[in-house]
């Protein structure tokens, strides 16, 4: 890589955020951004639901040029509304991304990957994607998306690699 990359991650569960529950995931994404040289510049913890996902995003991508991924909060449980609370914020969606993370976890006879429903995009020159909660899964989505991240920050900066 020949410019350094900056990554945030956000922890989406109500669990982690009430101290009940362990923070697996986020962990697990800091040191695989870490292992691929990324610079982690933040990891947060926001309790589920569309204004708490909205409003963490919305600071973690102000003038952040950068990739942003969620971990929790994206299947179909009451309180599951982290791509509720993404979509307010995303100024463009990346449906391809989202599409080929859940294909990506739809391997080896699981379907657990049919049942996510996170979403990517960008805001500025951030791209945020939705993972899913558990550390496994997250870790298999973002192998898509570290694919695609720097020739997509490329581009949201102004590069023209075509």
């Amino acid at each position: 890589m020949a410019a350094a990359l900056a990554a945030k991650v956000l922890t989406v569960s109500d669990g982690v955020a009430e101290g009940s529950r362990e923070d697996k995931s986020g962990v697990a994404l800091v040191e695989r951004l870490t292992a691929e040289e990324y610079t982690v510049v933040d990891h947060q913890i926001c309790a589920d639901g569309v204004d708490s996902v909205a409003d963490a995003l919305r600071g973690l991508t102000n003038g952040f040029a950068g990739l942003v991924v969620t971990t929790g909060g994206t299947g179909f449980g009451p309180r599951d509304l982290t791509p509720e609370g993404t979509l307010e914020v995303l100024e463009r969606e990346a449906p391809g991304l989202a599409e080929a993370m859940r294909t990506a976890s739809n391997t080896d006879g699981r379907t657990f990957g049919l049942l996510s429903r996170g979403v990517c995009g960008t805001v500025g020159m951030a791209l945020v994607c939705n993972l899913p909660g558990s550390a496994s899964g997250a870790l298999e989505c973002l192998e898509v998306a570290l694919a695609a991240a720097p020739h997509a920050l490329d581009l949201l900066a102004g590069g023209r690699p075509h």
